[in-house]
This record gives structure tokens, sequence and C-alpha cells, in this order.
């Protein structure tokens, strides 16, 4: 029943722009804050974005930081992560995760470990 799938992968060129989705069913987002992860071939897995349970806290990779934006709307029980002036160095295998946040002061922050939910993941290609 409870499943995350990431969706809007793709190829696109240098400097184009790229909105991932993340689809969350059996959940109440409200208590979850939500991450997204990278993994390109040959690399260890990264962070790259997440947003706390209440919405009011974000984060960034730096290699990101200025390009990227995630966003959540629980009442589609879904998030995003908009992807402006892609570079081929963006290339990987996109991850959407979900941690649960059962007390009330984790609500306003987020981080990159110990999540509970994983999707299967969605290629982005960066490439001319």
């Amino acid at each position: 029943q409870s499943q995350l799938v990431e969706s809007g992968g793709g190829q696109v060129q240098p400097g184009g722009s790229l909105t991932l989705s993340c689809g969350a069913s059996g959940f109440i987002l409200d208590y979850y804050a939500i991450v997204w992860f990278r993994q390109a071939p040959g690399k260890e897995r990264e962070g790259v974005s997440c947003i706390s349970s209440s919405g009011k806290t974000t984060d960034y990779a730096d290699s990101v930081k200025g390009r990227f934006t995630i966003s959540r709307d629980n009442a589609k029980y879904t998030a995003y992560l908009q992807m402006n002036s892609l570079k081929p160095e963006d290339t990987a295998v996109y991850y959407c995760a979900i941690d649960r946040q059962d007390d009330i002061w984790e609500r306003g922050t987020c981080g990159y470990s110990d999540m509970d939910y994983w999707g299967k993941g969605t290629q982005v290609t960066v490439s001319s």
C-alpha cells in the first residue's frame, strides 16, 4: 500500500530544465520531511535537497544551490524538484525519500539520514 514513485526524469541539454515529481501513497505527508537524493555512476549517493514536514525549512547541496527548488503539495500527496540550468554533472538516478518526524521540534528541520521510505528512482541525463 505505502509507496513512493518518482517521475519526470529524462534527457535534457545542458542549461535546460526538468521537474521531478514524487507521488506518495499510503502516507500522511504532513508528518514527513521529504528528501531528494541522487547517485551518479561510480559515485556515492548524495543528498540533493530536503524540505521539512512543516514546509518552512529547505536545504540544498552546494552543487545545486541556486539552480534547484524543492516544494511539496500535501493535498496532492506529491513532492517536486524543479531543476534549472542543468549541467552534465547533474546526470544521475534521482531518488525520493521521506523521513517521519514524530516530534514537533523536528518539523522545522530536515536532513539526509535515517530515511523511512524510498522510491525506486528516476534517471536524469544531461547531455548534448
